[in-house]
């Protein structure tokens, strides 16, 4: 077909089908202006807080998805698109685009059936979860939401959960915390117990540790210049375990210098020394 052709047979369909085009521009305009009326209305009522962020949101998206299908719809049966045609289409696209989010979605339902009915864990517990302690405030169908230690609102998708480690320390929970110290081959083993007991039973009159169970100590290794003294104690304060474990650490510290105990470890500087001792003529 030539250039000539092809205007000349654009031209005719322009000609013949002007009134359709002038309503399609029409349904158009109208739609637009619907929709930003609508749109107003629902930014008021969220500004009015009698809506709330969230469902204006999804409203928003819902009317704009309502109003692009109407007129899609009108402007096709100007040109001769049957209902049968357009509603084919439509539902072939819906069911795809519904088929693909709905896999998640489900997927998530379930799990969300799931926790809720095995409940590792209940609202209001601390968990430590993806490297990070915090407290679950609601269990959803879709969204399990947790707040962190920093005091932020977590969404987690409930298949999230079931595909990870959870530990859940509960509320009221007794909880073994620890904390371990170095200290040189030369220094006796006795003493460095006794300093490790004695802080101890400072936190116990602090009522930051439980007495009972009691607190122990234990050597839990055997490094190249120093040995390591692990202080176990026992808390139930499960929102306090950040803050204890701290607690535990400077009053072991402050015990430990009271006591004359170095913690540092110069594994460098001592190997350099026994290097240089090696290498020094008798």
């Amino acid at each position: 077909m030539s250039t000539i052709e092809f205007v000349n047979s654009f031209s005719t369909w322009l000609y013949g089908n002007l009134l359709n085009i002038l309503f399609s521009v029409v349904f158009v305009i109208a739609g637009y202006v619907i929709f930003k009326v609508v749109a107003r209305e629902i930014r008021s009522l969220r500004r009015q807080k009698r809506l709330q962020e969230h469902a204006a949101f999804t409203l928003n998206r819902i009317l704009k998805l309502v109003m692009f299908v109407v007129v899609f719809s009108l402007v096709l049966a100007q040109f001769g698109i049957g209902l049968g045609e357009i509603t084919g289409v439509l539902t072939l696209l819906g069911g795809t685009i519904i088929g693909f989010a709905a896999i998640n979605t489900l997927g998530n339902a379930l799990a969300g059936l799931i926790v809720m009915s095995s409940r590792p864990f209940k609202v209001g517990d601390r968990i430590f979860f993806n490297g990070k302690f915090a407290d679950v405030v609601a269990i959803e169908l879709i969204y399990t939401k947790m707040l962190t230690l920093d005091n932020v609102l977590v969404s987690i998708p409930n298949q999230e959960l079931l595909k990870s480690e959870i530990d859940n320390y509960g509320k009221n929970s007794l909880v073994r915390r620890r904390c371990a110290i170095t200290a040189g081959y030369d220094v006796a083993s006795e003493d460095v117990e006794k300093a490790l007991l004695e802080a101890a039973n400072k936190l116990i009159k602090n009522n930051d540790v439980l007495k009972e169970p009691k607190p122990y100590v234990r050597i839990t290794e055997f490094a190249n210049f120093a040995v390591e003294y692990t202080l176990y104690a026992f808390t139930n304060e499960i929102k306090r375990m950040a803050e204890i474990d701290a607690i535990i650490m400077r009053t072991v510290l402050e015990t430990c210098k009271l006591h004359r105990i170095d913690l540092s470890t110069p594994t460098i500087i001592r190997s350099l020394q026994n290097d240089r001792n090696a290498i020094e003529p008798s």
